[in-house]
């Protein structure tokens, strides 16, 4: 059995983006040359996420509001109690429980085997600083 580990590293500027990640674990894929095996991709931050879906402006967008009408942010540690750490970033927290931290994808033939339109997404919910994304490839 072959295995593989990259990192990508992202430094999204603003509080909360989407970015699509594909490209970049097609290419981990191919250099690991597993043509039948799983890659695993997870964020190694507690403020961002990794997660699949459609690539569509507008689903991202919905994504945006929704998140922040379930978790907004507000820095008073009276709203949320983890801010009373000197944080301010107990919503992005909450919106990664949400969103989730990884995801595992099938390889078939050396590509990853997704059903229409599904795409791997980094959702950062803390942004302006860089943190790192494990792309984990295992199979032969």
């Amino acid at each position: 059995m072959k295995s593989h580990t990259e990192y990508l590293t992202l430094n999204i500027p603003s509080k909360m983006a989407f970015v699509n990640i594909t490209p970049q674990v097609e290419e981990a894929i191919r250099k690991s040359g597993v043509k039948e095996g799983l890659v695993l991709c997870n964020s190694m931050h507690i403020t961002s996420s990794v997660f699949i879906n459609d690539d569509e402006r507008g689903l991202h967008r919905d994504f945006g509001v929704w998140l922040e009408e379930l978790a907004p942010f507000n820095p008073d540690p009276n709203h949320y109690h983890h801010n009373r750490t000197g944080e301010d970033n107990a919503d992005a927290h909450l919106k990664r429980q949400i969103m989730g931290r990884e995801v595992v994808v099938a390889i078939t033939k050396g590509k990853l085997d997704f059903g229409p339109w599904e795409q791997i997404f980094y959702g950062e919910f803390d942004g302006s600083r860089p943190k790192r994304l494990l792309v984990k490839i295992i199979g032969e």
